[in-house]
């Protein structure tokens, strides 16, 4: 089953071409590598261009943009990938093969962030548990879906926040995802920069609010702001 990776991003020339470039074991495999840009001014585009094997624009919100990525894409599974997100290796082998032993048609990776913060590490474990629990995925866990369950899920919500809360609601209704223990590595700037149990908060407070019913493009300039 062939593979194509859907990149949304957004003023991410600093950190693009890494990103890109740890793909190019899967590239060097049959995947295909699809980076839609949602209308960067510091050159995004132009770094990644090279590295990609479909360079797109659309509307910016990444569930416009993967939306449009899924659209072009010509593999039998897509996988979402955050710019500041890296894959295990044999990501690739690991969908294909857990997707057939599992008989699922969607799942996503365990998490870990990229930092010696101290709490961070039980964010993480948390993450991972309550996706394990719940069926929901989030963005920063790479989501993989095959074409057909994707396009029968109706794809992204367009919201302007929690899409991946919704498409995962959406895609547990054809059956529950497929929990691949194996990890990711996420980038931890936003807990960096803005302070950890700040932005732990934040989160918290805005997926309750979700929950509660929220619109999320209400809650989208929350997010934008920190």
């Amino acid at each position: 089953m062939s593979i194509s990776i859907v990149v949304p991003c957004l003023n991410e020339a600093e950190g693009i071409a890494g990103t890109l470039a740890a793909l190019a074991p899967l590239r060097a495999r049959g995947a295909e590598v699809i980076v839609v840009d949602g209308g960067s001014g510091d050159g995004t585009a132009a770094r990644a261009a090279p590295l990609a094997d479909r360079m797109l624009t659309a509307p910016r919100g990444r569930a416009s943009q993967m939306n449009a990525g899924a659209a072009r894409a010509r593999g039998e599974i897509l996988l979402f990938l955050h710019a500041d997100t890296w894959l295990p290796e044999a990501a690739d082998t690991l969908i294909v093969e857990g997707l057939k032993r599992a008989r699922r048609g969607w799942g996503r990776f365990d998490v870990a962030i990229a930092s010696g913060h101290p709490l961070l590490r039980p964010v993480e474990r948390l993450m991972n548990l309550r996706s394990r629990l719940t069926g929901i995925a989030t963005g920063d866990q790479a989501i993989f879906v095959t074409r057909s369950l994707f396009t029968a899920a109706g794809g992204y919500p367009e919201i302007a926040l929690m899409e991946d809360v919704a498409l995962s609601k959406r895609l547990k209704r054809y059956g529950p995802p497929l929990c691949l223990r194996h990890r990711i590595t996420t980038s931890a700037r936003r807990w960096e920069k803005h302070g950890v149990v700040r932005t732990i908060l934040l989160m918290w407070r805005l997926r309750f609010a979700y929950w509660l019913g929220a619109d999320p493009h209400k809650l989208a300039p929350r997010y934008d702001r920190s």
